[in-house]
């Protein structure tokens, strides 16, 4: 089988698993697993393969018109260089471990049959963009993940938080893909068309007449698909899914495509400076926001979705000085150690019967409970916060190195982005480890009762904990040295100047954040803690589902009160109140965007029911006032008709005399 012929099939399968999940769902039920799991693990082969064959050389392309536009074909293309052939292999290997993982999962969720399937046509849709040569079919796949991702966010639909999620979702990354789609447009129109060769050698010639305006028309659609600010408030909310979903949409897809695209069309940013600037404070915003914002938090899940912010503002970052190479090579480092921070964070919620940390740091014994978790998220989360020589380190060091690379001035990069990019991912990363060591804290070294045991996790939830642990560990100081070859030949070994500063800040904020966790909890020793309650449910779908809609589910309201053992209030002080809101970005928006909105939908809904049906109903009124008198008229007595007759007959006699005589 040729090279174009395996690609082919690396979406493709996970295409036709949700077509046939989709039609045997409900009919032999038997088969929904099988076609859930095999396809991204048939897919996952295929991109191995296809990695292993194009390895980093020149890349892999084919093409075929797809329909005759005029001057503007649009065609079925692939376009495969090393950075695309290992974005694939992630992909198809995260999507494997989180369908593997949601048999145990979702065991005996009744809408089980159509969420597998949804899941495998988004990996579908991502594997599509990544392979995509031609940006009119880049678009499908892009836009077939936003509906799927509100259907998938929107599973526990019974819930009001599923159902605003999912809404919410799916129309800011629409807000962003309306000038996403225009900027493709007007690419395309300057370089002749939407093949991205061509348009990377319209790119090299200078054949783009705006580049600037095209380039920050297509970063409003990268902030709205990968949650950069000011449009990543849609992310933490998404949080209402299935932890699986979760798990797919911070790691490998959807939030992974704009730093993709981005990375693809590099050199047509790389054409504006303006642009450029404006992607590196885009980044800065993002990570230093995000990482506040996670350190405030309660919802284990929403610390780790703000995490994913943060992480994707570092890939951006690391575009905005010029180096995909350090992007991607986060990318991928990330989409190991997010999908196992989520997919260990839904065991934890299982065993806890909550989302809450404050409940969870109310308990003890629940990291004897279950094992597997505690490693593997302990794991995870040193890579998350970058300690040596876990995976996230090698990855996080080199965009840091990038960036201080850039403010040197010997590039063709503006020094302003790198300052911006340096100080900012320098910021972030005591901030990251503070939250992660903060989590670690409260949810594994929990002061009071026992926690209730709510069962044994399967065993395919707990196997592929360990199989995401393994890249999360190794990954980064295994690759690091030999993905430049994959990509631009840019060395990634991180700098001792960055790497020396980046972990010590970590360090810094671990400790500080540890010590600040041994002073509250000894002022909290003597806080009543209260009754916790059993939760009797097993399956963890259900667990999730009652901890979305209610919010207490095991632990009452007690649970929820202000933690006075959370070292983030110590921390953050009179700033707590405004992370823990998102600094009330969604509140700015309710009343610069959505109330303004429905005040017009209001005076519209007014004016149609006050004027235009007043107007209509009188129109109607008319001719039947008319007919209603005529009608009195109608009497059926011919004297009466004969002596109105003859009373016309005179009033037209009269008035031709007046006439004819000139009164």
């Amino acid at each position: 089988m040729t090279t174009t012929t395996l690609a082919v099939l690396v979406p493709l399968l996970p295409f036709l698993g949700a077509a046939a999940g989709l039609l045997l769902g409900r009919t032999t039920p038997g088969f929904v697993r099988p076609l859930a799991v095999l396809p991204p693990l048939a897919s996952l082969v295929l991109a191995a393969l296809v990695a292993a064959r194009q390895g980093g050389d020149a890349a892999v392309d084919a093409h075929t018109e797809l329909t005759p536009t005029g001057s503007v074909p649009i065609e079925l293309a692939l376009h495969i260089d090393g950075f695309a052939a290992l974005v694939a292999v992630l992909i198809a290997f995260v999507a494997a471990c989180v369908q593997i993982y949601s048999t145990g999962y979702l065991r005996d969720d009744p809408r089980y049959p159509s969420y597998a399937a949804l899941v495998s046509l988004f990996t579908s849709a991502m594997l599509l963009v990544v392979y995509s040569g031609d940006l009119i079919v880049l678009l499908v796949g892009w836009e077939v993940m936003g509906i799927c991702s509100y259907f998938l966010v929107g599973h526990y639909w019974e819930t009001p938080e599923a159902r605003a999620a999912s809404l919410k979702a799916f129309l800011v990354t629409k807000l962003g893909d309306v000038p996403f789609l225009i900027g493709l447009f007007a690419l395309a129109t300057d370089a002749g068309s939407f093949r991205i060769t061509r348009v990377l050698g319209a790119v090299e010639s200078g054949g783009i007449d705006h580049p600037t305006v095209i380039a920050l028309l297509l970063l409003a659609g990268v902030a709205g698909k990968s949650a950069q600010f000011p449009l990543h408030t849609w992310l933490p909310d998404a949080m209402a899914g299935p932890t699986p979903v979760s798990a797919l949409i911070h790691a490998a897809t959807m939030v992974a495509a704009g730093v993709y695209f981005t990375a693809r069309l590099l050199p047509l940013f790389e054409a504006s400076q303006a642009a450029m600037v404006v992607l590196a404070v885009m980044a800065a915003v993002t990570m230093a926001g995000s990482g506040l914002a996670a350190l405030a938090q309660d919802d284990i899940k929403r610390v780790l979705a703000y995490s994913t912010i943060g992480q994707l503002g570092y890939m951006t970052g690391a575009l905005a000085v010029g180096d995909r190479g350090a992007a991607v090579f986060h990318l991928l480092t990330h989409g190991a150690f997010k999908a196992l921070l989520f997919l260990a964070a839904g065991v934890i919620i299982h065993a806890a019967g909550t989302n809450s940390l404050a409940a969870m740091s109310r308990t003890h014994g629940l990291r004897d409970r279950i094992p597997d978790a505690y490693w593997t998220m302990t794991v995870a989360l040193l890579a998350l916060a970058a300690i040596p020589p876990f995976s996230g380190f090698f990855s996080k060091e080199s965009v840091l190195g990038a960036a201080e690379h850039v403010t040197s001035g010997h590039t063709g990069h503006v020094p302003a982005a790198g300052w911006i990019v340096l100080v900012a991912g320098l910021l972030t990363a005591v901030l990251t480890a503070a939250y992660a060591t903060r989590l670690w804290l409260l949810a594994f070294r929990g002061q009071g009762p026992e926690a209730a045991d709510h069962g044994r996790q399967p065993l395919t939830m707990t196997v592929v904990l360990w199989v995401l642990a393994i890249p999360s560990l190794a990954l980064g100081g295994l690759a690091y040295r030999a993905l430049p070859d994959w990509f631009d030949g840019r060395d990634l070994t991180p700098t001792p100047l960055t790497s020396v500063l980046g972990t010590g800040l970590a360090l810094v904020g671990g400790l500080l954040t540890y010590g600040c966790w041994q002073r509250t909890t000894r002022l909290a020793a003597g806080t009543p803690l209260g009754a916790v309650a059993a939760h009797p449910e097993e399956d963890a779908g259900l667990v999730e589902a009652e901890a979305i809609a209610t919010h207490q589910p095991a632990y009452g309201d007690i649970a929820y009160a202000p933690d006075p053992a959370d070292p983030s209030r110590l921390l953050l002080g009179p700033l707590h109140r405004h992370a823990a809101a998102g600094f009330h970005l969604d509140a700015v928006y309710t009343a610069l965007f959505v109330r303004p909105v429905q005040a017009g939908a209001s005076l519209v809904r007014f004016l149609d029911r006050e004027v235009v049906d007043t107007y209509v109903q009188g129109a109607a009124a008319l001719p039947r006032l008319l007919g209603a008198a005529v009608r009195r008229a109608q009497t059926g007595n011919v004297q009466t008709y004969v002596s109105a007759l003859l009373a016309g007959t005179v009033v037209l006699a009269v008035a031709v005399l007046l006439v004819a005589t000139g009164v």
